[in-house]
C-alpha cells in the first residue's frame, strides 16, 4: 500500500488496524503477506499496484504559518495546497515541520520511499539554520553535543557551528539524526537558549536550493530522484520522464551510500 503511494507505512498500519483493508475479500491483519496475484481493497476500492506509477519527489521551501497536515480543522493553509495532481496515489510528506518552522520540505508519491527517508535506522541527518538570542557558550555547546534527556531518551546535535549574526541575534547551523517533534527547539530550550527562527536547509543529501523562494515548490529532476534511490539502496519501478531544463543544477550534495536496512 505504501508502494502504491496511498500513504506512509505508519498510516497504512493504522488503516489495517481499523479494518479498512481486505485481501481477497478477508479483512487484513498486520503481518499478512500478499503477492501480486492477491486482490487488495481499501475501503472497498481496489488497490492498483505502483508499477503503473513513476517515482516523483517535490521540494518545497515551506513558509511560516503553513501546517503539514492534509486537512486542517482551523482552516489554515497546508503544504498540500496547490500541489500538482496525481493520477494515482497521493503526496506523502517526508519529515514534517511545525507551523512556526520554515525551509526544506520533501514530498513524494512513493510511501515506501517516504518511510525509508524518515526512519531513524536509515541514518539520514537533517541540518537547520537557527536564530537564537545571544551566543551559545562552550558549556552549552558541550551539553548539546553530549546529549540531553528528551521523552525518556537522549537527543543531541551531531554538529553545531556559528554562522554570524548581529547584536543579540546570532545564527547557528545545527544537525540532528532523527528529527523528533520540535527536537531542535526543545534541545536549545533545555539549555535556556531562546529560538526566534528555525529553518531546515538540508535533509540528508538534499539541499534547499537558494533559487526556491519561500512558499514555492519545484520538482526534483529524474537524475536526482534516481540518485536518492541509489543512496538508500532501493530499487525503483520507474522515473518520471518529465521535462526539465537542460543543465539544471542538482540539489544533492555528495553523500555516502547507506547500507540497506529493513525498516
Amino acid at each position: 500500500m505504501a508502494d502504491a503511494g496511498i500513504g506512509s507505512r505508519r498510516e497504512m498500519e493504522r488503516w489495517i488496524d481499523a479494518g479498512r483493508v481486505c485481501v481477497n475479500g478477508t479483512v487484513a491483519k498486520l503481518g499478512d503477506r500478499v503477492s501480486d496475484e492477491d486482490q487488495i481493497t481499501v475501503d472497498g476500492a481496489p488497490l492498483h499496484h505502483r508499477a503503473a506509477t513513476v517515482s516523483r519527489i517535490l521540494l518545497m521551501n515551506k513558509a511560516d504559518g503553513i501546517v503539514c497536515t492534509r486537512r486542517d480543522p482551523e482552516g489554515r493553509p497546508t503544504c498540500f495546497d496547490g500541489l500538482p495532481r496525481l493520477t494515482g496515489g497521493r503526496w506523502v510528506v517526508v519529515g514534517r515541520l511545525d507551523i512556526n518552522s520554515s525551509g526544506l520540505l520533501l514530498l513524494t508519491n512513493d510511501g515506501e520511499l517516504a518511510h525509508r527517508l524518515m526512519h531513524p535506522s536509515t541514518g539520514l541527518d537533517r541540518e537547520y539554520a537557527v536564530r537564537v538570542a545571544g551566543v551559545i557558550d562552550t558549556d552549552i555547546e558541550r551539553a548539546l553535543r553530549e546529549g540531553v534527556l528528551l521523552d525518556e531518551s537522549i537527543a543531541r546535535f551531531t554538529d553545531i557551528s556559528r554562522h554570524g549574526g548581529t547584536g543579540y541575534n546570532q545564527w547557528y547551523h545545527v544537525t540532528v539524526m532523527e528529527g523528533r517533534n520540535r527536537e531542535v527547539r526543545r534541545l536549545l530550550e533545555s539549555q535556556g537558549v531562546s529560538v526566534s527562527r528555525l529553518k531546515r536547509v538540508r535533509y540528508g543529501p538534499v539541499l534547499l536550493p537558494a533559487s526556491l523562494r519561500r512558499g514555492q515548490w519545484a520538482e526534483m529532476s529524474p537524475a536526482d530522484v534516481g540518485e536518492i534511490y541509489r543512496i538508500l539502496g532501493m530499487a525503483t519501478s520507474g522515473l518520471a520522464a518529465r521535462s526539465h531544463k537542460r543543465g539544471a543544477s542538482s540539489v544533492l550534495i555528495p553523500y555516502p551510500t547507506l547500507t540497506a536496512v529493513k525498516v
